[in-house]
């Protein structure tokens, strides 16, 4: 059984640039689905259940072009996505993606995993396009 997902997108911009694009929490909605609003450490993520509140923690370390999120649930579950920029061909990054299988019920996992991955590849080409407009 699957219980990951590694997705990358060239970016057209320097890694510095999508790198400090990333670690600001308040950016997430503009490429992401399903985080709606993003406060402080707190976000609310939509789900097709409906909305949830989530404490949201994010580890990034400049040196290594190292972003991962931390999201975790009312139930004491936790999520977890891991990134990583890397310098591309001229000027431009390649942002590289490991979606872990979300916090469901094992029976669940490779459904819930292959919707993930689905959004995933429409919010990189999001992402993508964001940078290709600047």
């Amino acid at each position: 059984m699957k219980t990951f997902e590694v997705q990358s997108v060239e970016i057209e911009a320097p890694p510095e640039v999508v790198f400090d694009y990333l670690v600001r929490p308040e950016t997430l909605p503009e490429w992401t689905h399903a985080l709606r609003e993003v406060r402080a450490d707190r976000a609310t993520l939509a789900t097709p259940g409906g909305s949830v509140e989530v404490e949201l923690t994010i580890e990034a370390a400049r040196a290594q072009g190292s972003v991962d999120w931390f999201l975790r649930f009312p139930d004491g579950s936790l999520a977890r996505a891991h990134s990583r920029v890397v310098p591309g061909a001229e000027g431009r990054s390649v942002y590289r993606f490991v979606l872990l299988a979300p916090p469901v019920p094992l029976e669940r996992i490779e459904g819930a995993l292959a919707e993930q991955s689905r959004t995933l590849t429409r919010e990189l080409e999001t992402l993508r396009a964001r940078f290709a407009r600047r």
